[in-house]
């Protein structure tokens, strides 16, 4: 059995500071190689000599690759945060045309696209009513259904995320879009205010 004293994992190696691209130059072919006979598993085991490895730490190529890592990480960090501010700042200022309908035809469209979804089946006929006409939305439902398309209606401001791969930066985009777009879909269909300012509160972390 390798005494793991004396040798290091591909993990190990990560952590004390290497990246892949380091581990592949500056120490390339691992000592040990295949599989681990105490696990179950079809990852290959990679492990390097301590002893190989401290040496390389101590080599001035091994300072210059981990500083020219480190500056950049920092760059890519200094570009992804301007790359936030910029969006955050494009969102704030972004004009919300949201669509004007009169009510019967915006409630006409909202149940649409509820049935489009399939997520509101016909369901029984009421009592007097032709043939296949559909029972009445549950109270509520149609305002529900008219934030819902008209959100839908919007979704073409998504594409100021373009470019957010980061979680808490694109987070925090989402985040202020979504209020934006509520925000604006309140302001253009005051009815719909209290729903709208219920889903930025529910859909908020």
């Amino acid at each position: 059995m390798t005494d793991h004293t004396t040798y290091v994992s591909l993990a190990g190696v990560r952590g004390r500071g290497w990246t892949d691209a380091m581990v592949r130059d500056l120490l390339g072919t691992p000592d040990v190689q295949g599989r681990d006979p105490r696990r179950w598993s079809l990852a290959p085991v990679r492990l390097y000599l301590l002893a190989r490895v401290e040496t390389v730490e101590r080599t001035p190529e091994f300072a210059e690759t981990a500083a020219l890592c480190r500056a950049r990480a920092s760059a890519s960090g200094v570009h992804a945060e301007r790359r936030r501010a910029a969006v955050l700042s494009a969102i704030r200022a972004e004009p919300i045309e949201v669509p004007r309908l009169p009510r019967p035809e915006l409630e006409r469209r909202a149940v649409r696209h509820r049935h489009l979804l399939g997520a509101r089946s016909p369901g029984p006929r009421r009592e007097g009513a032709p043939p296949g006409a559909p029972m009445p939305a549950p109270a509520g439902a149609l305002v529900r259904w008219q934030v819902s398309y008209l959100r839908h209606a919007l979704s073409r401001y998504e594409a100021l995320l373009d470019g957010l791969y980061g979680e808490s930066g694109r987070g925090e985009a989402e985040r202020l879009l979504r209020q934006r777009l509520y925000e604006a879909i309140a302001a253009a269909y005051p009815a719909l205010a209290r729903e709208c300012r219920r889903r930025i509160a529910v859909e908020e972390p």
